[in-house]
């Protein structure tokens, strides 16, 4: 699995969100990196856990802004961080209770989620915050 980058598909014009969907990408990497070293099952697991809080706080921040705002697609922008939180912290929960996991494809699956999620909906909500003095 290649290390996700930066590029201007990731980039929705809100400068908050743009430096968190950066730290996401650099946390993704880094437990890709994690896995490639065949690190040990309990920084691998940590590593996970840290995706999922900061996925957490960042969708919260996004929710936020996107409520404020009343941003038209907020539900439905909703129930998708609802969905990939839920997925993403089964394949944790798996992982703590000895499951073993097959972490490529779990890679895979995350690095996809995140950059759709990020080039898709994400690019909704900028230009309708830009609209309404939030860069």
């Amino acid at each position: 699995m290649p290390l996700l980058t930066w590029n201007r598909a990731c980039t929705v014009g809100v400068m908050a969100m743009d430096d968190q969907h950066g730290i996401l990408m650099d946390t993704l990497n880094e437990l890709r990196l994690a896995v490639l070293r065949c690190a040990s099952h309990e920084e691998v697991s940590q590593l996970l856990e840290r995706l999922i809080e900061f996925t957490r706080l960042h969708f919260h921040s996004e929710e936020q802004l996107m409520e404020r705002f009343a941003f038209p697609g907020f539900l439905e922008h909703r129930e998708e961080h609802q969905r990939m939180l839920i997925q993403i912290q089964d394949s944790s929960r798996r992982m703590q209770h000895g499951e073993t996991l097959h972490m490529r494809p779990l890679l895979g699956f995350l690095r996809d989620c995140y950059s759709e999620h990020m080039s898709g909906l994400d690019q909704e909500y900028g230009a309708f915050l830009n609209d309404h003095g939030i860069f």
